[in-house]
């Protein structure tokens, strides 16, 4: 697999989330190209489709079949300039997704080396909610969750207990 260069507690969480609401014979399209943690699905016995990297803000083609049972978005949403049209057009009944909170003492992510590597968005759970239940979704589970980095300082220690990322298993509704 990928020992040590993949964030092992964040995936831990999010398979066991996965694993409470998803068989392992429901079909999944992953948004987002090939990625360790779609390994890690595949690894448990899921039958896991990835999106090709095209601009889901303007194509959203890839979610609009019915061949999926389930789509999947991980760290994604927060990338998107609008992602309510992607979360419209989903076909899919059922759709597991995750996404940064806000956090008070920290800016938005924001790389300096890849344009594409950043955050339009970093949600209140609030609001991520709302866009859901906008575009058609009721969610059935949400959770919180905690990322602790490894470093010195204030917002390294606010980060052991301030949660960082929002889970959510949602079931289409129209």
């Amino acid at each position: 697999m990928y020992p040590g260069s993949y964030p092992k507690k964040r995936y831990n969480y999010t398979l066991k989330f996965v694993k409470k609401y998803i068989g392992t014979h429901e079909s999944i399209l992953d948004l987002g190209v090939n990625n360790p943690f779609a390994d890690i699905l595949r690894k448990e016995g899921y039958s896991v489709s990835n999106t090709q990297g095209e601009d889901l803000d303007l194509d959203t083609t890839a979610v609009q079949t019915l061949e999926y049972d389930v789509v999947t978005a991980f760290e994604i949403f927060e990338h998107l300039v609008s992602p309510f049209n992607v979360i419209h057009d989903i076909k899919a009944k059922k759709l597991v997704a995750s996404v940064p909170l806000k956090l008070w003492f920290a800016s938005a992510y924001r790389s300096k080396t890849d344009e594409r590597d950043r955050h339009y968005h970093e949600f209140e759970d609030w609001q991520f909610d709302w866009l859901l239940e906008k575009a058609g979704w009721r969610i059935k589970k949400r959770e919180k969750f905690t990322h602790p980095v490894k470093k010195v300082g204030i917002r390294p220690i606010l980060r052991r207990f301030t949660p960082r990322y929002y889970l959510v298993y949602a079931e289409r509704v129209r």
